[in-house]
């Protein structure tokens, strides 16, 4: 089906679209007025993402951002950006020692 989760099983809900006009009494108005109420659908907000499934494979999904953001996908890593050369287990990295800046003195004649 088209417009669902297909994590949650979240899709659109019905519900009133509510017009409205005139000023509020706080900012000095006789009051706002409901002029016209009809019928609208609140869509869920769904991504197309790519999923790593628990097997290992990688399958295209239409996922609702409150999945995204809970944690219930694992999304597919395409790229390792900044991945370090594998180093001994045994010998601990080695820090460098930091250059000294030297002040050149300037003569006054």
């Amino acid at each position: 089906m088209a417009r669902v989760c297909e994590i949650c099983g979240k899709g659109p809900a019905m519900g009133n679209s509510v017009a409205h006009r005139g000023k509020a009494k706080y900012l000095g108005g006789v009051g706002t007025k409901i002029t016209g109420i009809t019928r609208r659908q609140f869509r869920p907000n769904l991504q197309r993402v790519r999923v790593t499934t628990p097997n290992g494979t990688h399958k295209t999904m239409r996922v609702c951002t409150q999945c995204i953001r809970n944690g219930a996908i694992t999304k597919t890593i395409r790229h390792r950006p900044f991945k370090l050369p594998a180093q001994d287990a045994s010998e601990p990295p080695k820090a460098q020692p930091r250059k000294k800046k030297s002040k050149k003195k300037s003569e006054k004649p």
